[in-house]
C-alpha cells in the first residue's frame, strides 16, 4: 500500500494502479487498495472504470472513509460533466449578472469541477446570503467537497478557514 500511495504522490498513476491491484489479488476487497485504484482510474480520465473499481470493495467497508472519498469525488465529476453541456450559456449568466451566487456556482462547476473554484464559490454563496442558509445547506455544501478533497488536503484546510470566517464572524 505505501508503495502504491508513493507512486500516486510522484505522479506515476501506472505504478500505483499496478501495485493496488497486486494487494487487491492478495486481499480482494480491500477498501483502502480498491479506493486507490479508483482514484488511479479518475487520475487517468477513465471514470466509468473507477466506478466499476468501487464495486469491488467489500461489503462490509463500504462506508470506508476512502472509499467514501473516492465516491464524493465521482460524484463531483459526475455533476461538472452534466454542467459542461452547459458551459457557454452559465459564461454568459455570470457575465450578465456577476453578483448571482447560483450561476456562479453552475459555472464553476462546469469549468471541470475544480475543486478551488468550486469551494470558493461556495463560500461566496454563504458569505452574501448568510442571514439565510441553515444548518442543512451548509453541511451539504461543505461536506461534498471535504469527502471529495480529504480532510487533510490543503485546499480544504483552506476552504475550511475561509468558510469558517464567513459563517462565524
Amino acid at each position: 500500500m505505501a508503495v502504491a500511495q508513493e507512486a500516486f504522490d510522484a505522479g506515476d498513476v501506472t505504478q500505483a494502479a499496478q501495485a493496488y491491484a497486486h494487494v487487491l489479488q492478495d486481499e480482494p476487497g480491500h477498501p483502502k487498495a480498491v479506493a486507490g485504484l479508483a482514484r488511479c482510474y479518475l487520475k487517468s480520465g477513465d471514470v466509468e472504470r473507477a466506478k466499476t473499481t468501487l464495486q469491488l470493495v467489500r461489503p462490509d467497508a463500504r462506508t470506508d472513509e476512502a472509499v467514501v472519498a473516492v465516491q464524493a469525488e465521482l460524484k463531483l465529476r459526475e455533476q461538472s460533466a452534466a454542467a459542461v453541456s452547459g458551459l457557454d450559456a452559465a459564461k454568459a449568466k455570470v457575465e450578465a449578472n456577476p453578483a448571482d451566487l447560483q450561476a456562479r456556482y453552475d459555472y464553476a462547476l462546469a469549468l471541470g469541477g475544480r475543486k478551488t473554484a468550486t469551494g470558493a464559490d461556495a463560500a461566496a454563496r454563504h458569505r452574501q446570503t448568510r442571514p439565510q442558509v441553515n444548518e442543512e445547506a451548509r453541511a451539504s455544501t461543505w461536506s461534498r467537497y471535504s469527502r471529495a478533497m480529504g480532510p487533510t488536503d490543503p485546499r480544504t484546510i483552506d476552504a475550511r478557514k475561509r468558510l469558517s470566517s464567513i459563517l462565524f464572524s
